[in-house]
Order: C-alpha cells, then structure tokens, then sequence
C-alpha cells in the first residue's frame, strides 16, 4: 500500500471512530451551547440575552449553525470531520519538519508523515478522554495544528500569506475555547527563533509577523463588528470572553476543590495510559539532540508543549477532555523525533512500540467503551429530564441546580435562572441571591431538580434557598438515586416517573 494512503487512511479512521457520539445522548456542555444557541438574544450588558455562558461567539455560532443544518447532534459530525482534518495537518506539519530536516527522498517523507498521521488519530480516538461529545477543544485543535503547518511552510517559503493564514487560524482556535493558545505560542516562538538564527533576515521575519498579526485580526473584528452591530457593549463582550475566567480563578480556589481534586488521578491517569506521557519523556531523552539538528522548531514545540500541560495543570477543573488541546504539541513532538531519528540505526526500537502503544490504547479504549454501551448503560440525566417533560403542564418552566444542562435540555423546558453551568454561577452568583430572587418571585419555576447539593460548594446563601424550597415546593422523588425533583406546591397530586433501567442505544429519533 502506498505511503500515501496511510496518511488518508488515518484520517477515515479518526472518523469513524467518532462513532460513539451517534450512540449517547448530550452531554452537558453540548447541550447548554445548545440551549444558548436556540435562545440567542444579546443585548448590552448580555453577551447571550438570557443564559450566561464563558465562551467566544464562534463556538455559539458553529452550534447555531449545525443545529439548523442538520439538528441537534449535527455538531457531533463537524467534530469526526474535525478530527480527521487534525491527522492531515498532523501529516503537513510531518513534511515541513521532514524539509527542514533534510529528508529529500519523497518515499522517506511520505513514511514519516504516516507515522505521525496514524499516532495522530490514535490519539485524538482514545476513548479515555471523549468519544462522545464535540465541543471546544475537539473544534480548536485542527485550527491549531493547521496553523502550525502554515507557521513552517511560511518560513521555508518566505511567504507572508501562509503567515496571515496561520495567524487566523491560530486566533480562531481561541475563539472554540480560550485557553486553546498553541498555534499563537508556536507561531511567536517559531518567527522570534528563526531571526535570531539568523535562518531569514530580521526584516523578512517582521513582515512576517505583520501578516500574522492582521491575519489574526480577522476572527477579532469579526467578532467585534458582530457584537456592535448587535448592540452589545464591547466590556460585556471582554468579560464573558476574557475577564470572566480570571474571576472564576478565584472561586475555583477559594471554594471546596473536593471535586476537582479527585478527578486529578483520573486525569493524570488517563495521560499515562493514551501514550501522551511517553512521547513526552520521549521529547526530553532527545531534546539536546534535536536542539542540535534544529534548534527553532524545537524549541518551538517543546515552548508549545508545555504551555498547553500547564493550561491543562492550572485548569483548576481537570476534566479528561481537557487533554485534547495538548494533542497538537505531542503530534509535532513525534514529527520532530522520527524526522529526525530516521538516519540512527536504532531508530525503531522507539519508534514501533511508541506507535504500537497509542494504537494499542486506543483501540482498546474504544473496544471497552463498545462493551460497556453493549451491556447497557442508562443516562439518568435524560430520563430524569424526560420524566420531568412527561409530567410538566404546559408554560412549566424548570430550574436545575448544579450545572447539569444535559437535565434542562430533556425537560424540554426553559430555565429562569441565567445559570446553565456551575462555575459561572458560583462566580457571578456565589451568595445564590439570584436564585432565591428567581424561587421567591411571582413567577417561580414549576419544577427545580438539585442536580447538586445547595452547600456543595458554600453555605453561603444555602439557607433562603432550604427555606424557599421547604415553604413553596414539595419534594417529589429522588430519581435513581441521584437527582433530586422539587415541584411547586399544588393541591393536585404530581408524581414524575423516572426509567432507571432501560439502556440508551441510538441518537437518532431523538
């Protein structure tokens, strides 16, 4: 089989390997972008109208757009398609390495870009991580990794043009999540390197950086000449895009961490077992040497490489999917090692058993994920929602606490409360005045479920709030043990019948 093929090859199998995201239901994130995306109403001091969420415009715009395309799960498509255009970017940024490398023979190249394309869609398939939901970093990381490519090819070609591309790209990644910042990390290190290696002159390299930087600007006016046209003031665009995740810093470590904490090992466990942790160690046995055969681009990965780890370790939430965004940096990695490890006869006794690893991990990941749907699972958080949709009367609108949108979006019912996610709430409304406004009002919530405790994270306003749900609501179940259902008080019986048992096999009639 040619060469060639390999690198396609791969991208088809990142593909279908998304095939997981056809068999579960939302998940929270993606059904909250959802639920904003559908109720989209900005006004000045509201970046989205009645939901708050901390995200750029582009990644509501891509879930708008999907969902009028082809429905609700329509994203989920745009993210396998995501994940194969990473593997040919991976493979491009292979070949540009390769020709700084000196690797001329395009049967040799055409081998090394396969290696990395086939460790890329290993990597981006490990079910460890997601293979369900698409949502911000699963969006990012081929702009990401596309940009890296240009950032290279730019170089090498003395063309301003790839610069302005990359520099786009490179911006928008931000806009699907802010702390996707490779391909801008890259980009500076990579231009910054190469005129002080004196590879192109000084003046050459800052023409560069001017394409960059106005190709950068795209993404920005655009999103500010959106906000403006829409009448959004621009500090309400800053806070929700930039300045809200510095206040949320400060909640994250001023709150009980119990939670995150725990998911520390998970995550740190996950990083082992992907491979990711072996590339990594891999990178830093052979960093003197690939400092000495390439000293720019090395640098530039290595700079890259750790500023995704330490985006991932400063996170302060340490969710598994956040370990998609250093993907990018470990695909250059591997490019840089193998470009370079081809002329050492010893090359493969590293190689095959790294490749052999992330391969091996990954399939098995997905082989036990399959099992495990096989055997039934049951999403608690859709049938609660369902229930809750079965037994409401019509204009019921329903409240969830505790940063569960998966429940909101089965309820089929709006929320009252602006609070879709537990982080924004615990930050712009950490005394819960807000909600004991929105319980207490005239116009209260038919339904409240306490996805999570009132106290988990403070007692602070935890006690208006017992009250309130003592005095107007009646508790109606615990569905499956978990979640637990508030109705407003009523002389009517009201009884919501949870189905704890019967697994969730397709998305489709959904």
């Amino acid at each position: 089989m040619g060469r060639g093929r390999v690198v396609w090859l791969a991208a088809l199998a990142a593909f279908v390997a998304r095939f997981p995201g056809l068999l579960w239901p939302l998940r929270p994130d993606e059904a909250g972008f959802l639920l904003v995306a559908r109720g989209w109403r900005p006004e000045p001091d509201s970046l989205y109208g009645p939901t708050f969420v901390d995200r750029p415009p582009p990644i509501i715009w891509l879930m708008q757009a999907s969902d009028a395309l082809g429905g609700a799960y329509a994203h989920r498509l745009v993210g396998a398609l995501c994940c194969s255009l990473l593997v040919l970017a991976a493979a491009a940024a292979t070949r540009e390495l390769a020709a700084r490398a000196g690797v001329v023979d395009p049967a040799d190249v055409r081998r090394l870009a396969g290696w990395v394309a086939v460790a890329t869609a290993a990597l981006v398939s490990n079910a460890e991580i997601d293979p369900v939901a698409a949502k911000g970093e699963l969006f990012g990381i081929p702009l990401v990794l596309a940009s890296c490519w240009l950032s290279l090819r730019a170089v090498r070609r003395a063309s301003a043009g790839d610069a302005a591309w990359a520099g786009g790209l490179a911006v928008l990644a931000v806009g699907f999540k802010q702390s996707i910042l490779g391909g801008i990390v890259f980009g500076v290190v990579l231009l910054v390197g190469t005129a002080l290696a004196r590879h192109r002159p000084w003046r050459t390299v800052a023409r560069f950086g001017v394409a960059a930087v106005l190709g950068g600007l795209v993404p920005v006016v655009l999103v500010v000449g959106w906000a403006l046209a829409a009448g959004v003031r621009l500090r309400t665009l800053w806070y929700a895009s930039v300045s809200f995740r510095s206040d949320a810093s400060r909640i994250i470590a001023s709150q009980d961490s119990s939670g995150a904490q725990s998911r520390i090992g998970t995550l740190l466990a996950v990083f082992v077992g992907i491979g990711m942790l072996g590339v990594v160690v891999w990178l830093l046995v052979r960093l003197r040497g690939l400092v000495r055969l390439d000293a720019v681009a090395t640098v530039a990965v290595a700079t890259m490489l750790a500023a995704d780890l330490a985006g991932v370790a400063v996170s302060g939430s340490y969710w598994t999917p956040y370990l998609f965004v250093p993907i990018p940096p470990v695909a250059l990695a591997l490019a840089l090692l193998v470009t370079h490890e081809r002329l050492r006869p010893v090359r493969l006794r590293v190689a095959r058993p790294a490749l052999v690893l992330l391969v091996g991990s990954s399939v098995v990941s997905l082989a036990v994920w399959t099992v495990t749907w096989v055997h039934g699972r049951v999403p608690v958080e859709v049938r609660t929602g369902e229930a809750i949709a079965a037994a409401a009367a019509p204009g019921d609108r329903v409240l969830v606490y505790g940063g569960r949108a998966d429940i909101q979006w089965a309820t089929g019912r709006t929320s009252p409360y602006p609070y879709l996610w537990s982080l924004p709430m615990r930050t712009l409304d950490p005394g819960l005045t807000d909600l004991e406004r929105v319980l207490t009002g005239p116009d209260s919530p038919a339904w409240f479920v306490e996805a999570t405790y009132i106290n988990t994270w403070s007692e602070l306003g935890t006690r208006p709030i017992e009250y309130s749900l003592i005095r107007k609501y009646q508790f109606i179940r615990t569905a499956c043990d978990r979640y637990r259902i508030y109705h407003l008080n009523s002389v009517d019986p009201v009884d919501v019948d949870v189905d704890c048992s019967t697994p969730y096999r397709t998305i489709w009639g959904r």
